[in-house]
């Protein structure tokens, strides 16, 4: 079994990560720089599932590694506005 970490947004990662993981959690980092999200305060986490990396974000972006393909996948959380569903 293999601990985890938290580091703050803008933060190295950890060296432990696949470089294509270090990589995305950068490209998530520079789109909320882009998108002017603020993100004081925020930290990545890292966990080991099955001796794989998965880094969460505090608002709930998930980034999962490939070890097959060496890659990585980023998932982010929606918030839709519930009158986006009403159908008036």
């Amino acid at each position: 079994m293999q601990l985890g970490t938290r580091w703050a947004v803008g933060e190295q990662p950890p060296a432990s990560l696949p470089e294509v993981v270090a990589y995305a959690v950068q490209t998530v980092e520079e789109e909320l720089v882009a998108t002017d999200v603020e993100t004081a305060g925020w930290s990545w986490t890292l966990t080991w599932l099955e001796g794989k990396p998965v880094v969460t974000l505090d608002d709930g972006t998930e980034i999962r590694y490939n070890a097959q393909e060496d890659s990585a996948t980023i998932t982010q959380t929606i918030e839709a506005d519930a009158s986006d569903y009403d159908e008036a």
